[in-house]
């Protein structure tokens, strides 16, 4: 008898074979005006559930370029494994044509000559087209959005967070779960959570005092779709007071706590539950781990590390599906629930080309609106890149290097320090940049740089700890984003040491001199978690910095030696 794992995986097969796994027949279509908003969306409805996932969208509104990352590493048993395979690694193996329409959205090989081909992806009103187009075909689809959405833009900062929460209001998901909505501060998210017409999750989210449930997150919600009741079961991001400023949300605790999410699976199961999906940003790996923990989860929706995958990883039972960020993307999951059993799914992932899908009138009118009292804000030139400007990957990108090169001439200081993210659209060479684009990587809500001095033994205690955050074996204990990006200072970093001796031959790049131990150092920086740390705002400090040099060229890093991939 074939077990249902087996099952499943003749599933994942049978999806990939015809073409309604992935990204279908796009994949293969070889020049942007070949590609058609009918192909993008076409779909061999399946079963009697559909799922719709979006996650990350980080405020972007707007069509975006955004550049995937070229180092994703991957340690341990993820050694890699996807989402740790990146460029023609990658392309090969999901068998990706060179300069294909996936290959510009999934890879980052160059990007700035396809992108010149193929345009930018996302925008709201395009998403607002393609999920109305799924629930033409499935009209109770279940619409389910994976956290940092009321984040990471000018209009966001600005309108704390009603812009997004208007805009989303109008997608009309079923149900969000949360990470960085929670840094606009919990009065300011009580008090958007409690106006939602939608569901907020998090069987995670805790009452800081009592060390129970919080009451405004609901653990799970149930539905009632295509003659199946499921299950949706949030997972907010663990360690928000660990990554981000933990005096921002007091009342509230977080972590994963694998054991409430299995009595949370039992709860519902013994309630009925046909279908359970899990609606996560834990980050992809620590969604791995779980799904090998707690038993009964059919789906999880992944979310938090950014990760665009044409199709689903199956773990025991389990499929987790990973729909990337920045609004480029939307998955549709199609479930033939028998008996109160997932017995097989069909999936896509669709790249959301913003010159080929049609905007949504009503979308588009909603999100002018939104944006219209900041206009000349936003549209103000502050300079142009003779560079790629990007962010992604575990070490430094150029928008990254540009940033601390800000620090370090804005602030006056010898070594700069920028927070690992993993959000902010791209900056193709020869494009102005706006004062929208320096946002788009700046914005948050506790964006003072620093001015500070550090010890060199300090500032090697600070390496090793982000390190470990990303590069310890065990997922559960990859408590941050990617690696502390660095200006004016040189490092080697072994990935597969242990914590406290994964950095060494520290620089200060300036000098070529190694960095002393015991001598104090001037460091600038932004995004410290410490309550009350005062300096001028990072988008003034990059702005300034940009207006000075008027043409921006940024030079390769080769400032960081990674050894042990």
């Amino acid at each position: 008898m074939i077990s249902r794992r087996d099952f499943l995986q003749a599933s994942m097969a049978a999806s990939a074979l015809y073409g309604a796994s992935g990204f279908g027949n796009w994949s293969r279509l070889a020049a942007q005006q070949a590609l058609t908003q009918d192909q993008l969306l076409q779909f061999d409805t399946f079963g009697n559930v559909s799922l719709i996932h979006v996650t990350d969208i980080h405020a972007q509104l707007k069509p975006i370029y955004f550049r995937e990352p070229e180092v994703n590493i991957g340690v341990g048993g993820n050694k890699g494994a996807v989402p740790h395979v990146t460029g023609a690694d990658f392309r090969k193996l999901y068998g990706i044509d060179d300069g294909s329409p996936s290959h510009y959205a999934l890879t980052y090989n160059d990007f700035s000559a396809l992108a010149k081909s193929y345009g930018r992806m996302g925008g709201m009103d395009r998403v607002a087209t393609v999920v109305n187009a799924i629930r033409a075909d499935r009209p109770d689809a279940l619409l389910l959005d994976g956290g940092d959405t009321w984040h990471g833009s000018y209009t966001c900062f600005h309108t704390q967070g009603q812009d997004m929460v208007n805009v989303m209001n109008a997608l009309r998901p079923d149900a969000m779960t949360f990470h960085w909505e929670f840094t606009l501060g919990s009065e300011r998210v009580n008090e958007l959570v409690e106006g939602l017409p939608f569901d907020a999750l998090g069987q995670n989210i805790f009452d800081a005092e009592w060390d129970e449930p919080a009451e405004l997150f609901k653990p799970y919600q149930f539905f009632e779709r295509g003659g199946v009741k499921i299950a949706v079961i949030g997972q907010a991001f663990p360690y928000m007071p660990i990554a981000n400023p933990g005096w921002m949300f007091p009342e509230y605790s977080f972590g994963i706590r694998d054991e409430n999410m299995q009595a949370m699976v039992d709860e519902v199961r013994a309630e009925g539950a046909e279908l359970v999906v899990c609606l996560s940003h834990n980050g992809f790996d620590v969604d791995k781990k779980m799904a090998s923990i707690v038993t009964g989860i059919d789906v999880i929706l992944s979310g938090h590390t950014h990760d665009a995958l044409p199709e689903p990883v199956l773990v025991g039972e389990t499929i987790i599906v990973a729909s990337g960020s920045n609004g480029k993307f939307v998955s549709r999951v199609d479930l033939d629930v028998q008996n109160g059993r997932m017995m097989g799914f069909r999936h896509k992932l669709i790249p959301i080309f913003s010159d080929v899908i049609t905007p949504d009138a009503e979308m588009t009118a909603l999100i002018d609106e939104q944006r219209a009292p900041y206009a000349d804000q936003l549209s103000e030139v502050v300079g142009t890149s003779d560079s790629l400007l990007y962010r992604r990957g575990n070490f430094n990108g150029s928008w990254d290097d540009l940033i601390c090169d800000a620090l370090l001439s804005e602030r006056e200081a010898e070594i700069a320090l920028s927070p690992g993210v993993r959000w902010g659209p791209s900056i193709l060479p020869g494009q102005e940049i706006t004062r929208e684009d320096v946002w788009n990587v700046t914005s948050m809500t506790y964006g003072e740089a620093y001015r500070t001095e550090m010890t060199g033994e300090f500032l090697k205690v600070v390496l090793e700890d982000v390190a470990d955050n990303i590069f310890n074996p065990d997922p559960y204990y990859q408590q941050g984003g990617d690696m502390v990006r660095t200006g004016g200072l040189g490092y080697r970093i072994d990935i597969n040491k242990p914590q406290g001796e994964r950095i060494s031959d520290m620089v200060l790049l300036r000098t070529g001199e190694a960095i002393d131990p015991a001598r104090a150092y001037v460091v600038a920086g932004w995004a410290s978690v410490n309550e009350g740390t005062e300096g001028p705002p990072i988008w003034d400090v990059v702005e300034n910095h940009i207006r000075k040099l008027g043409n921006v060229s940024v030079a390769p890093n080769t400032s960081v030696e990674v050894v042990g991939i």
